[in-house]
């Protein structure tokens, strides 16, 4: 598969989510999405990325940008990560991994000399049309919320 690049369409997807939901890319036509692919729910960088953006939710909002996290944590996690901080966006469970091979951030990670294959930390900016706009790989967290809230003002 060929990464995706500014100016591709965003692969579109149906998840479970959060609260027995289900979040489609498709049924957001017409706003702005910040999609955010995570390892794990309740690791500690995974924490901080998710409170940074709920910190930051009501400023995505006056851009008219909806925020969903995507990792392959059950329903049942993700209602958990969210009720503990509090977070008020679409967490979406992605446990066959379609999403994020789509979004190619289902990589080869490396950790104290061992490989596995794993979730990058990976946020994509997608405009009203489905077009991607901005494309953040090997995420890192502090100032992360900020550089892609003004992305999302510029589209």
């Amino acid at each position: 598969m060929t990464a995706l690049k500014v100016g591709d369409k965003a692969p579109d997807f149906t998840l479970p989510s959060d609260g027995g939901g289900e979040v489609s890319l498709a049924k957001l036509k017409g706003k702005k999405v910040v999609l955010y692919f995570y390892p794990r729910d309740d690791t500690p960088g995974c924490t901080k990325e998710a409170c940074n953006f709920r910190d930051a939710h009501q400023h995505f909002g006056k851009t008219d940008a909806v925020v969903i996290g995507i990792s392959k944590d059950t329903v049942a996690s993700h209602d958990k990560f969210k009720k503990k901080y509090e977070l008020p966006f679409i967490l979406g469970s992605d446990k066959e991994l379609t999403a994020a091979k789509a979004y190619g951030v289902w990589v080869e990670k490396a950790f104290m000399g061992r490989k596995f294959m794993g979730v990058e930390r990976a946020t994509f900016l997608i405009d009203g049309k489905g077009v991607i706009r901005g494309i953040w790989h090997k995420v890192k967290i502090p100032g992360h919320d900020a550089e892609v809230l003004t992305a999302a003002k510029e589209i």
